[in-house]
């Protein structure tokens, strides 16, 4: 079983580009190396999902497991800022915002991310300096 006692995971689409550009973004600031990554096609993926109770089917969205939970959409992403902490911890602000209405404009970037950024059909590959991050 993968323990994500330690580490924050952040699962994400392997085959969006938005998404793959968005794990780029973190790997090249989160300096300290605390996230983790997986995607959600993997076999980590899977057995995350399958943990946390998520409908593989639903999700169209990042997933970040930290601290014995699995956060979704929006909140991933702020928990995700605040887990690189510095700068990225500001991000928490917008917590004020309620999860609905983040959600909506999360959503609407979401139906739209292959139409918008592209879908490969092969994963993307780390740097070789990245690959000890990556859990599949």
């Amino acid at each position: 079983m993968t323990s994500t006692d330690q580490h924050p995971v952040l699962l994400f689409d392997g085959h969006c580009n938005l998404c793959n550009g968005a794990v780029q973004w973190v790997l090249a600031r989160d300096k300290e190396g605390v996230i983790r990554f997986a995607s959600l096609q993997s076999e980590v993926g899977q057995r995350l999902q399958e943990q946390f109770k998520l409908d593989p089917a639903a999700l169209d969205s990042i997933v970040l497991v930290k601290n014995k939970q699995a956060y979704q959409k929006s909140t991933a992403a702020l928990e995700t800022a605040a887990s690189m902490g510095g700068i990225y911890s500001v991000a928490n602000v917008f917590k004020v915002v309620p999860a609905f209405i983040r959600n909506a404009v999360y959503d609407f970037v979401a139906r739209n991310r292959y139409r918008w950024f592209g879908r490969s059909e092969e994963c993307w590959l780390p740097r070789p300096e990245w690959k000890e991050r990556f859990l599949d």
